[in-house]
């Protein structure tokens, strides 16, 4: 990409040499005054909080939602594993400090998402020329989408900087400003989750706002979803159970007949989305098949495998489950050699033979997309059915044991793989929840959930050391220390409020 970077500097120099004389006239200037009077500039503020689940930077597309974040929610765990160095191998080995990049890109992104939704619901708030219904929408999203980027800054640090709309009207809250608990930010969350459950639309078919069916906006379901997570992470059971029971008694969703078909490219939206990030490789695409491709693929081409899955958790997989297939275990690489696991830890390769130290997932590299271009057009989901029907069956199991509810939830999701089904006399309360907590690693490998999942069933300690030591590794998790990240230290070097005393590794 530099080399483009390079032959554009003699056209600027050109360019400049020829217009240096002229003097541009100004003829009109956006302000706060005038950037909030039509409808059409409420929308404009509320599709740039959508951006910033992308988290676009120049030339690259591969924040927060599109990447990224998947190195704080899935390289910490037993499903994640990365042979690089530098701060994707700390976060991989559980060796990460405050100097982490990812931590400080993650954290960053983040925070410019709720920004942006803070300035929408600052400035739509006073308009008077849009209707109530109108006002009501467009705050219900930006409230949503806020909703979303705590939830993941709270999964990751616990209690964080808590900046609401509020906060705008005053020129030095971002003056150090202190840090806010769990469970206010949640609070908060609640509220804005449950009001916008009650505005937002089912689904935005001959919607009154918007002129097209805008599948990819935040939805009644998307609201309950989430607020059913947030729940799940309180351990409110029955409140979990009863927000998840309303997504499913809505008969809006449903699951998609193939495990593998979920992930395609072509496939961008179907009955099992919730809330999507959605791309198109020749607009807006993203750069997940680079990052999750394999090494030196003969159809695959020039892809990374910069976040791949460990090879105990692919092992992991029953061979009847078609979810085993969504990975690379072995194949022949353009260089020639036969790319396999090593028999036992450090064995040398044979001549042709290449070990890999962890194996790529199809699941956004798929053979069928834009297998051949820098950027592709892949969905990632962050909210969707299969979650919701496991959320319920873990809710139950936790109020009263193992039920034949709980295991027909947790069926649908397997059997839509070809797993085996589960018999309901086979567990125990204990023995279920362990079962539901590996149900999910199979089902939501690499989609945002495995370490918040891991952290509320108590077993993040448990599970990754235990696989750590399994792959020759001394490093080991320690709770409560590892509960939460460090903050970013550009973060702390800013507002001391950010104390990482208990946190450093």
């Amino acid at each position: 990409m530099k080399k483009y970077i390079l032959l554009l500097i003699p056209v600027i120099i050109l360019q400049f040499s020829c217009n240096k004389n002229l003097d541009p006239k100004v003829t009109s200037s956006l302000t706060s005054v005038n950037a909030f009077t039509t409808e059409s500039d409420a929308i404009a503020a509320v599709n740039a909080v959508y951006a910033r689940l992308k988290g676009p930077s120049v030339g690259d597309n591969f924040d927060y939602w599109t990447v990224r974040h998947f190195a704080l929610t899935d390289l910490p765990t037993d499903v994640g594993h990365c042979s690089y160095g530098g701060d994707p191998g700390q976060l991989s080995l559980a060796t990460w400090n405050s100097a982490n990049g990812l931590l400080a890109e993650d954290w960053r992104q983040i925070y410019k998402l709720i920004a942006n939704a803070n300035s929408a619901i600052y400035n739509i708030t006073p308009m008077t020329t849009i209707s109530d219904v109108q006002k009501a929408q467009f705050l219900a999203e930006a409230k949503f989408l806020r909703a979303v980027a705590y939830m993941d800054l709270t999964d990751a640090w616990g209690p964080v900087v808590l900046a609401t709309e509020k906060d705008l009207a005053n020129p030095n809250y971002l003056s150090q400003p202190p840090v806010t608990s769990v469970a206010d930010i949640e609070t908060l969350l609640i509220s804005d989750l449950t009001n916008a459950a009650a505005v937002l639309p089912v689904n935005y078919v001959n919607n009154p706002i918007y002129s097209t069916n805008d599948v990819g906006r935040a939805t009644k379901g998307a609201a309950m979803t989430l607020l059913m997570r947030l729940y799940l992470r309180q351990h409110q059971w029955q409140k979990a159970a009863d927000a998840a029971q309303t997504v499913i008694s809505s008969g809006t969703y449903s699951l998609y007949p193939s495990y593998q078909g979920l992930f395609l490219e072509a496939n961008k939206w179907c009955s099992e989305n919730i809330f999507s990030v959605l791309s198109d490789a020749n607009v807006n695409g993203t750069e997940l098949m680079n990052h999750f491709g394999p090494l030196v693929h003969p159809v695959i081409t020039n892809r990374w495998q910069y976040y791949a899955a460990s090879w105990p958790f692919y092992h992991s997989f029953a061979n009847n489950d078609d979810r085993k297939n969504e990975f690379f275990p072995k194949y022949k690489g353009t260089d020639g050699l036969i790319h396999e696991e090593a028999p036992t830890l450090g064995a040398t390769p044979p001549a042709g033979v290449l070990y890999m130290p962890d194996v790529a997932t199809s699941k956004y590299a798929d053979s069928t997309g834009s297998i051949n271009n820098y950027y592709d057009g892949h969905s990632v989901d962050i909210l969707r059915y299969a979650d919701v029907l496991m959320s319920r069956a873990e809710a139950l199991n936790e109020l009263n044991g193992p039920t034949s509810e709980a295991i027909g939830l947790i069926n649908q999701v397997r059997q839509r793989s070809h797993a085996t089904p589960l018999v309901l006399g086979n567990y125990t309360q204990t023995s279920l929840r362990l079962a539901i907590l590996q149900e999910r690693g199979w089902e939501f490998f690499y989609e945002g959930k495995r370490r918040a999942d891991l952290l509320r069933m108590g077993q993040y300690d448990v599970i990754v050391n235990a696989y750590l030591k399994a792959i020759g590794q001394t490093n080991t998790i320690s709770l409560p220390k590892d509960q939460y990240f460090s903050y970013p230290l550009n973060q702390v070097q800013i507002d001391p409020n950010l104390s990482n005393a208990g946190r450093e590794q």
